[in-house]
């Protein structure tokens, strides 16, 4: 008989955070939990699922150049791009009948697990969408929405995201632990995400959400310990403070190496065309270059780029656990208190509309400014509200209320940590679970295993 275990991710987590957090810091086992790189959810769930690095599993950030379509690609949801086996493959060797529940945690859809919640919005033929979920099995989605309402999307991302979307998440994992009772449940927590990019991990407003988050986690914290469930908290990274936005695909662009194409007087990237561009991932770059005797002059303009802490190449990458085919021929890392961006215009006005909008799936990189309503716009506010009516009237609408200017990120990660007080921690129930000193991510695995009593031979 296998033991249940509950396991919460809680992105953003550290040791600094964890001292304002009591119910948390209450759990018996503490320990410095490292991660890969790059230093970001998908990466760093996948590592922890698979007990492998990104060479192995695939997943070398939130998104890559996919090569065989031609198209950059964030946040796809697929479970068969983690490649290897995962911890619920292992589990049933021993346990055929072994029941896991995915609440959020990445790459669910398509994964071999019993129940599984993602957000997936509506998007309908008009162009409007909606907030929802994807759920299987089918009738979970409105066991949970008839009791929770409808997954708050716009409060999961973007501009309004708040702790609404963990509350929701907490919840529906109470529910899910009491109803279907899992062997294994996964839930992902994003909360601490939004305010410390918004103002940077030292500010007022951290240690806030922190505060927030440990009395909206406490319920789920008490459930699992009732049911004599071991419980494992842990994070993917930490988030540091930056002020340094660095425009890598503007240089490309001027230097000649990236291209682009024009539709109604806007520019879009042209990976096909380009040289050399950069997919753009907090503080990690994938730089791709299609001719090799491009290689050594991109490496050299890149290392004169002002933010750029280091560059690497084959070996680097090799070193990092990094040399995957999805992975950039060059993978730039920025200063500690610097962050890429993905702008390649050099025009504000030749910017796609999508630039202006939350939107993860269009843009060819990760855009922190999403977390803003435009400063610089005294009407974005009810600009906004008007985009909302139209929404309930069932008018077609952009939200445009994104700001072009980087400046207000304040927050960033994907770097390896220069301090433990700045990494991911592991906290358990068990006190008796990992022996003393730092956790590799790697272990995560075979620690989970461990938890719920199953045997972690590897294949």
């Amino acid at each position: 008989m296998s033991r249940q275990v509950v396991v919460i991710d809680v992105v953003g987590l550290t040791p600094r955070l964890l001292r304002k957090m009591p119910r948390l810091r209450s759990l018996p086992l503490s320990r410095e939990l490292g991660t890969v790189l790059p230093a970001v959810t998908c990466s760093a769930q996948a590592t922890f699922l698979t007990g492998t690095l990104p060479s192995e599993h695939g997943i070398v950030g939130n998104g890559w150049y996919f090569r065989d379509l031609g198209e950059v690609f964030l946040w796809r949801q697929h479970n068969r791009l983690v490649q290897g086996e995962k911890l619920w493959d292992v589990a049933r060797r021993s346990n055929p009948a072994y029941k896991v529940a995915n609440v959020c945690w990445w790459y669910a859809m398509g994964a071999e697990t019993d129940l599984l919640v993602t957000p997936r919005p509506i998007y309908y033929a008009d162009g409007r969408k909606a907030p929802d979920c994807y759920t299987r099995p089918v009738e979970l989605h409105d066991r949970l929405t008839g009791k929770l309402g409808d997954f708050p999307l716009f409060t999961y991302w973007g501009p309004t995201a708040s702790i609404r979307s963990s509350q929701w998440i907490v919840d529906a994992s109470r529910q899910i632990l009491a109803e279907d009772n899992p062997d294994l449940l996964l839930t992902y927590i994003p909360h601490l995400d939004y305010d410390l990019q918004r103002y940077g991990a030292s500010s007022v407003q951290a240690t806030r959400a922190a505060i927030e988050l440990d009395g909206v986690l406490a319920p789920l914290l008490d459930d699992a310990e009732a049911r004599g469930a071991t419980v494992v908290v842990l994070s993917e990274y930490g988030i540091t403070d930056v002020s340094r936005p660095v425009d890598i695909n503007r240089l490309l662009r001027r230097e000649g190496l990236l291209e682009v194409y024009t539709q109604d007087g806007m520019e879009y990237l042209d990976p096909w065309a380009s040289r050399a561009f950069a997919v753009a991932d907090h503080q990690i770059a994938h730089v791709y270059v299609q001719d090799p005797a491009d290689l050594e002059p991109v490496a050299k303009l890149l290392a004169g780029l002002p933010g750029v802490a280091e560059l690497l190449d084959a070996e680097g990458k090799k070193a990092h656990g990094l040399d995957h085919e999805r992975a950039g021929e060059l993978v730039a890392v920025a200063d500690p208190d610097a962050w890429f961006t993905y702008y390649y215009w050099l025009d504000d006005a030749r910017a796609p509309d999508f630039a202006r909008s939350v939107e993860i799936h269009r843009k060819p990189g990760y855009d922190p400014a999403e977390l803003f309503f435009d400063p610089n716009d005294p009407l974005v506010k009810p600009r906004a509200a008007s985009y909302l009516l139209r929404k309930k009237l069932g008018f077609r609408y952009a939200m445009q209320v994104v700001p072009l200017d980087p400046a207000p990120v304040r927050g960033s990660h994907g770097r390896l940590p220069a301090d433990p007080e700045d990494g991911p921690v592991f906290l358990s129930t068990d006190p008796n679970l990992a022996p003393e000193g730092p956790i590799r991510a790697t272990a995560v695995r075979d620690l989970l295993l461990k938890a719920a009593g199953i045997p972690s031979v590897r294949t």
